[in-house]
């Protein structure tokens, strides 16, 4: 079974000393059709400049690089990666550390506002175990950009620790305070948790291991996919490799483990809804 509609990856990153072009070039030989570039952490850039501006530059730079050069769309999310947090801090202080990931999630804002990219993010906490300063301080952060998001009528992107039916229902509750609609907070990263009862309402961007999207779609369509390729030498084909979207696509319709109508859900209508944009 061939199947020719919209393949949505919703979230990869690239590096232009990783596989970068060559990377998108795999994605799309095996089917993929639509991408979400990611911001990827540039915390060195952040720090030299006390900025994100010029970190959110290049990577919008390069998806239109990618669009001149490879026949692909690429959307775009930017946002100040929660564990940057830590280096800030440690080169200037708590207050100002705070201040510049606040005026980063300004400037992410302002560029959904002008449709250069689709979200807020990657943001949110640290997915390792820090102390209890940093959670709160990451947490007002978090709270600050979805009130951005709020304000720019445009989603987030989360990451943090380990996804779980209580977190994703503290993380709908931040958004309410904050005004922002569930079905605007995309977890990233996330296991096969796609029923209201297991998130409260978030869209689930499930990691799209064989595992895991197997248990997806047996419960229902309301999730993404995502790779979250990092692109990293030194990590070949971490987290997964970018034909994973696609190549699982195929398998599962191969299979006849789902119809194509519930994958259009999937690739097209999701993303549709979620970020408000129009997939062709």
């Amino acid at each position: 079974m061939t199947y020719k509609q919209i393949i949505f990856d919703n979230h990869l990153h690239l590096r232009r000393d990783g596989r970068y072009l060559d990377a998108i070039k795999d994605f799309k030989k095996v089917g993929g059709t639509h991408f979400v570039l990611c911001q990827y952490p540039m915390v060195q850039k952040v720090i030299q400049t006390k900025s994100y501006e010029s970190a959110y530059a290049e990577t919008l730079k390069m998806a239109d690089e990618i669009q001149k050069k490879i026949d692909i769309s690429v959307f775009v999310t930017v946002g100040p990666y929660p564990v940057d947090y830590m280096r800030l801090k440690e080169a200037f202080g708590r207050t100002q550390a705070m201040d510049l990931m606040k005026k980063g999630m300004d400037q992410a804002a302002d560029l959904c506002m002008e449709q250069k990219c689709i979200a807020i993010g990657e943001i949110g906490r640290p997915h390792f175990l820090v102390d209890k300063e940093i959670i709160n301080d990451s947490n007002e952060i978090l709270f600050y950009g979805m009130q951005k998001a709020k304000e720019a009528n445009t989603a987030v992107v989360l990451h943090t620790e380990t996804t779980t039916p209580k977190q994703c229902q503290e993380l709908v509750n931040m958004g309410k305070k904050a005004g922002l609609t569930k079905e605007k907070i995309v977890k990233h990263f996330a296991p096969p948790l796609i029923l209201e009862d297991e998130n409260y309402g978030l869209m689930p961007s499930v990691l799209a291991s064989k595992k895991n999207i197997l248990k997806a779609i047996k419960k229902g369509t309301r999730f993404m996919m995502e790779t979250d390729y990092i692109d990293d030498p030194r990590r070949p084909g971490a987290v997964l490799g970018p034909k994973t979207v696609p190549k699982r696509t195929h398998e599962l319709l191969e299979m006849e483990l789902i119809t194509q109508e519930k994958m259009s859900i999937i690739h097209k209508e999701n993303p549709e809804k979620t970020y408000g944009i129009n997939l062709e």
